[in-house]
């Protein structure tokens, strides 16, 4: 029933060999990395005004010069990237290239600083999106938590079915956001040009706040969050198809030019009608009712700009899960991160981030307000590392054209450090320092992990294999009954050594001595040992029995074989005692202990 109801769920499971046909091309790329990246033009714009807004009509002139830095910023940054793609295929983005130029510690840094942005993203996607449909269906409010998750756990669906599925699934909705918010601004910008700007502008409120250098670099952060997603074609490069470089590099440059054309549009529109963003209309909802409202294309535009910032959390279930993975390959990271599941994707991290999220979203109560401050504060320190990594890698390893090749990475590097340090200063005291907290301890978390992987290689570690031994084996069966099941333990555990004790924990003194007569009928051939259980416990007693044992003879193992009952059906397990399994957890961390269960298993 569970392989069938999996089987229902995510498909059929894929071979190894079908790796190559679950690359991604162009298209489907757009669809499963660039999603994060594009859905910051529905709220980009808005992040700017709310700043700008507080210095009044003074402040709004400035919408368009923030906006045009940005976009600049996102070009440099764009074409940074394409660099560090083709000098590390591989993939890892930030992490492998901070690593390998700048040191362990770097390269650390950067990735929990993209772990935390991944992270945050899901959330802050999800709930965004919640909200704008809670715009259109208002009786939603209440349930958004119950929402929020329910999309969490569907996006974990879609991505265990495989990166290509996942990237096919998301191709619709992302081409009809791009396509429709296109003829929006381009319709906008002809109703400009032929008949000027609309008499019905929005007015501006007085201002609260002095107009001043920074309030226009709070302004210039808040608009960076437009900046998040850009670097995951980077750390995902060999999810492409081949050339894998040559796909990734100019999937990379194609999602910055529709970014970079989408965000100036937006915004050159919403100074234009001085949009004044709000919690019941953000600037392209501002932007369409202006231009076209009421009609098809609004509404189309509405609801794709609701669907996308709730699809642009499948970048991250395309990003963490794939720099977990190579962080799992390098000891960084548990190794079970590096597993491919049944259709070859990364499916404990696609669950472990979908986990992770649902847990924020329920403690933020599922708003967006109170997520945003932590949201795009560890990305531009991941920048800014991959640059300053790139920029290192040109000084040590020349190659052709490598001074104009430095000179970009350079730029980007200074560029994104000034970045770095005005949306921390910024945004420190409304929750970034939560951000700056949460990142030390990740990486110290890393460095326990690789010191428990070298410790435990060190003493796993032999030169050539052992001369086998030939010990005669000390067995212990538990018993509690005289039936198939302890037949089958005592038949088994007798073909393997001459040493077999069956224990039998009395509870009664009266009732022990009845189940001994009764034994010497049943199994005469084999010792029995009562031993005194008057708090009617068993896993004590006999991990006191075990280690009594081991003292008396340290050098010889000891066998505990447990005879278990395997129901036909699932649903009858709990029906049967777990007693096997609370034996086997607390003699796991014992040594020269051997647990080992003799299964019976039931007829239908």
């Amino acid at each position: 029933m569970i392989r069938s109801l999996r089987r229902l769920a995510l498909g059929r499971a894929l071979p190894s060999s079908a790796a190559a046909e679950q690359r991604l091309t162009r298209p489907r790329a757009i669809g499963a990395f660039g999603l994060d990246a594009l859905s910051s033009v529905a709220y980009g714009p808005d992040e700017i005004l709310y700043v700008l807004i507080l210095a009044g009509s003074v402040g709004l002139r400035a919408d368009l010069p923030v906006a045009g830095a940005i976009a600049g910023l996102l070009a440099i940054v764009a074409f940074s990237y394409r660099q560090t793609i083709y000098a590390y295929p591989r993939g890892g983005g930030s992490y492998t290239v901070a690593r390998e130029n700048l040191g362990t510690g770097a390269g650390l840094l950067a990735a929990a600083a993209l772990m935390v942005d991944y992270l945050m993203t899901v959330a802050v996607s999800v709930t965004a999106g919640v909200e704008a449909i809670v715009a259109f269906a208002p009786a939603l409010g209440t349930h958004r938590v119950i929402a929020d998750v329910l999309l969490i756990a569907l996006l974990v669906l879609v991505n265990l079915r495989g990166v290509r599925e996942a990237g096919a699934a998301f191709i619709l909705p992302t081409y009809i956001f791009i396509g429709s918010l296109a003829v929006l601004i381009l319709l906008s910008l002809a109703k400009v040009l032929l008949s000027g700007v609309p008499p019905h502008l929005h007015q501006a409120p007085a201002a609260v706040e002095g107009f001043s250098v920074f309030l226009v670099l709070r302004a210039f952060a808040g608009g960076c969050t437009a900046m998040t997603g850009v670097e995951a074609i980077a750390n995902g490069v060999p999810a492409f198809e081949k050339p894998e470089s040559k796909n990734a590099a100019g999937t990379l440059i194609t999602l910055a030019l529709i970014l970079g054309a989408l965000f100036l549009g937006v915004a050159g529109l919403g100074y234009v009608i001085r949009a004044v963003p709000s919690d019941q209309a953000n600037v392209v909802a501002q932007i369409g009712q202006t231009f076209a409202p009421n009609s098809p294309l609004y509404y189309l535009v509405q609801v794709s700009v609701a669907s996308i910032l709730v699809l642009a959390a499948n970048t991250s279930f395309n990003g963490f899960p794939r720099l977990a993975a190579i962080m799992a390959e390098d000891d960084w990271f548990p190794h079970q991160f590096s597993h491919r599941g049944l259709r070859l994707a990364y499916s404990n991290g696609i669950i472990a981030i979908g986990a992770l999220a649902i847990v924020l979203v329920i403690v933020f109560g599922g708003s967006t307000h109170a997520l945003i401050p932590l949201y795009a504060v560890g990305v531009f320190l991941c920048f800014t590392l991959s640059q300053a990594g790139m920029v290192r890698h040109w000084l040590s390893d020349h190659g052709p054209r490598w001074h104009g090749k430095m000179l970009v990475n350079g730029i980007g590097a200074v560029t994104t450090a000034a970045v770095t340090v005005i949306v921390m200063a910024t945004k420190f005291l409304a929750g970034a320092w939560i951000v700056l907290l949460l990142i030390p301890l990740l990486v110290a978390m890393f460095y326990a992990i690789h010191l428990h992987y070298a410790r435990a290689k060190q003493e796993l570690s032999i030169e050539r294999l052992p001369e086998p031994r030939r010990r005669q084996q000390r067995i212990l069966v538990p018993v509690a009954f005289m039936n198939r099941a302890t037949a089958a333990a005592l038949d088994y555990a007798c073909s393997i050594s001459s040493d077999v004790t069956a224990v039998h924990f009395a509870v009664d003194d009266q009732v022990a001595q009845d189940f001994q007569q009764q034994w010497k009928r049943w199994a005469n051939d084999v010792p029995l040992l009562l031993v005194p259980s008057p708090y009617r416990e068993v896993v004590s007693p006999l991990v006191q029995l075990v280690d009594a044992r081991r003292r008396d003879a340290p050098d010889e193992p000891v066998t505990v074989v447990l005879p278990e009952v395997v129901p036909h059906h699932l649903w009858e397990q709990p029906l049967h005692n777990q007693m096997a399994t609370a034996i086997k957890l607390a003699l796991l961390g014992r040594p020269g202990v051997v647990v080992t269960s003799v299964p019976v298993r039931l007829r239908e």
